[in-house]
């Protein structure tokens, strides 16, 4: 058979993935701190222009020729997929209980039946004990879990006044009046290497041992009363969809023609022997 035809295949399956990728980020366009998410497809053409001086084998040798179509028939394939990290637009909500990190790479740490996870969704809320919770009922981590292994937020039926500072530092009203107290300093994690992170859904990323993390005490990047919006452009996805889309067209079209070609060819050698 051609080499075309599987060539083409791929190429198709290739942009499939793609496909799959462009409409989660499209689907999470409104998801509060949510990531987009990328794919890097091997381009034979840009890595030749790079390495051509390179080569294995002197050009114009049949060598050099045969390294060429090998590499030629090679199939587009994904080579690497990464998260952007860049910081969505913040959104005022003026809800005392929620939160937005104005600096990427650093998360909110969360408690998870599965071990601690990070977030950047801070749409928080409070449980009927009064514990700081996220919306799938998460607990919410303060700064001293990294020593302690304890550090969840709790608050009280007369905290009436709940604030925090850019760092994180946490304060309630003393009951019955309007004077503040200290209470627990949320932990802000920064992460030693983000390459690290693995998305598991509902805003949530595994980091690997806790020793991955660490805490920023003065971070100054806490807004209270913001949620930090997708960072996905949703005009740029769409663009992306369009190419794509017309990219699986073209290599349909070109296996529908290896196919037809193919089989004119065998039909003629088959007329051919009887």
């Amino acid at each position: 058979m051609q080499t075309g035809y599987y060539a083409s295949a791929a190429a198709m399956v290739t942009q499939f993935n793609k496909l799959d990728t462009i409409a989660n980020n499209l689907a999470n366009v409104n998801t509060v701190g949510f990531k987009e998410d990328n794919l890097v497809i091997g381009d034979f053409m840009r890595i030749y222009q790079e390495k051509r001086d390179d080569l294995p084998n002197a050009n114009q040798t049949k060598e050099g020729a045969a390294f060429i179509n090998r590499t030629m028939t090679r199939a587009p394939k994904i080579v690497d997929a990464y998260t952007n990290h860049s910081i969505g637009t913040m959104q005022k909500t003026s809800n005392p209980l929620d939160f937005a990190l104005s600096s990427e790479g650093v998360f909110f740490a969360v408690k998870t039946p599965l071990g601690v996870r990070l977030t950047r969704d801070g749409s928080f809320t409070k449980n009927d004990e009064g514990v700081l919770i996220t919306k799938q009922g998460y607990e919410v981590l303060a700064d001293e879990y990294l020593k302690t292994g304890k550090g969840k937020i709790s608050f009280t039926s007369d905290d009436n006044i709940i604030v925090a500072d850019k760092n994180g530092q946490m304060a309630t009203n003393i009951p019955n009046t309007t004077k503040l107290t200290p209470n627990k300093k949320l932990l802000i994690a920064q992460p030693k290497d983000l390459s690290l992170l693995k998305k598991e859904g509902s805003g949530l990323y595994s980091f690997g041992d806790i020793k991955n993390i660490t805490d920023l005490k003065s971070s100054g990047v806490v807004q209270q009363g913001f949620l930090e919006k997708s960072n996905v452009n949703a005009v740029k996805m769409m663009t992306q969809l369009i190419e794509t889309n017309r990219l699986v067209g073209m290599y349909q079209k070109a296996m529908n023609t290896q196919m037809d070609d193919m089989n004119k060819d065998a039909i003629e050698k088959l007329s051919r022997k009887s």
